[in-house]
């Protein structure tokens, strides 16, 4: 009868603990502006390495097809985070919408304007491309913000360019490769695998290095973050702490390990079957991970910059860029584990 009593009430004590470590975990759902693509590797990695857990999250990521389709999803409601681009931040700020990054995981955007193989002899520069059709991954995301600085940039109206959709991935080679479209904004590892088939690969602007980014906006420009409204953010501290907590945690195990190791942690239908060009586009992405997930109030300057010269809208509002941005979760991660960088 002792032995029956004493099983119960281990089995009751561990249904209690078990219902206590759920009640514990808060659900947040992020929308991803496209999983497949490297930049957003560490809201993907966090997922795979348990950090979400650890923080005390019980964290649904939700893939969308670019940017712009993320941001959609946390300003109708269907999800609470994005995990995309800071220049919609900036951008939402010209609408009188706030929305505010609390954790940056790219310290550059990594973005690329490719010209398709079958037109590598007819455009050799960025003005060629008047007239033609560009893929981006969703129309409005950052791929065509992008783009549309680019041509502007180099005296061309960006209304005379055909912008398509046709995502970040496998769909974004195939458009690439099946001369549906002249050129792309495309990101790794999409870049890489089409390099890995096509050697004179015409490359009209790429943002993957410190270097490039410099030559192509003046100073470094951030690229992927996690950011919400800013409503809930207020709403969602506790919550809003523990994912820079599990973004910090994971940024460090990227740069504390190699390519090799980081590889054999991502989802199998992540890496694909050519692993070889995976890794290649990884070591090539690598450099883009922020080491300390702080924003650089000149890299947000830098965005407003660009987007001042791409919109009149933007250059109009006035905005606050400062406002758009906060590193006090960043901040009082690395007070609570005593880490200075």
């Amino acid at each position: 009868m002792k032995n029956t009593i004493a099983r119960l009430a281990g089995a009751l004590l561990a249904l209690t603990l078990t219902t206590g470590l759920a009640a514990a975990q808060s659900k947040v759902t992020i929308a991803i502006g496209g999983g497949a693509c490297l930049c957003y590797l560490p809201t993907v990695l966090a997922k795979q390495l348990g950090e979400y857990e650890k923080a005390g999250l019980n964290v649904e990521l939700v893939d969308l097809k670019g940017g712009s389709d993320a941001l959609k999803a946390v300003l109708g409601g269907s999800a609470d985070v994005v995990s995309g681009y800071f220049d919609h931040c900036v951008n939402l700020a010209a609408k009188k919408q706030e929305l505010q990054a609390f954790v940056v995981y790219d310290r550059y955007p990594g973005l690329v304007l490719v010209v398709s193989p079958s037109h590598t002899n007819e455009i050799k520069s960025i003005k060629d491309l008047a007239g033609k059709k560009v893929g981006v991954s969703a129309p409005g995301s950052s791929t065509d913000f992008f783009l549309k600085y680019l041509l502007k940039k180099n005296g061309l109206d960006p209304a005379g360019t055909a912008v398509i959709g046709v995502g970040l991935g496998a769909t974004a080679v195939a458009a690439m490769e099946q001369g549906q479209i002249d050129a792309a904004v495309m990101l790794d590892p999409s870049v890489t695998v089409l390099q890995g088939s096509h050697k004179d690969l015409r490359i009209l602007s790429d943002t993957r290095t410190q270097k490039d980014t410099l030559e192509t906006f003046g100073g470094e420009y951030p690229g992927g973050a996690l950011y919400s409204t800013v409503a809930w953010i207020n709403g969602h501290e506790k919550e809003t702490q523990a994912l820079t907590n599990a973004m910090l945690a994971t940024i460090g195990w990227i740069h504390s390990h190699s390519p090799e190791e980081i590889m054999a942690k991502m989802p199998d239908e992540m890496v694909g079957k050519n692993k070889e060009l995976y890794l290649a586009a990884l070591k090539n992405t690598i450099p883009m991970f922020s080491e300390t997930g702080k924003m650089d109030p000149k890299g947000a300057d830098a965005v407003l910059a660009v987007f001042s010269v791409g919109s009149p809208e933007v250059a109009a509002a006035k905005i606050d860029v400062s406002k758009t941005f906060t590193n006090k979760y960043v901040d009082q991660a690395k007070k609570i584990t005593g880490n200075a960088k």
